[in-house]
């Protein structure tokens, strides 16, 4: 299990799926680089998917601007 910092349990076989669907898609569409990892942008996404977290609460959680959660 890991913990993202308000304490959410995510499967990291759930993580790593979705981490590895991350990287095929910024392959495809050739983005240079990203503010988060793929594997930081899959722990936020399955958080918000699952807790409902606001992208605020998600920013403050992950160090990012909000605008970067939303994106």
């Amino acid at each position: 299990m890991l913990v993202y910092p308000s304490g959410v349990y995510v499967s990291s076989s759930a993580l790593r799926f979705l981490m590895q669907q991350l990287r095929r898609h910024r392959r495809a569409i050739g983005s240079r680089w990203r503010r988060l990892t793929a594997g930081r942008q899959a722990l936020l996404t399955l958080a918000h998917l699952r807790m409902g977290h606001t992208y605020a609460q998600l920013a403050a959680g992950f160090g990012i601007g909000t605008t970067t959660a939303y994106r």
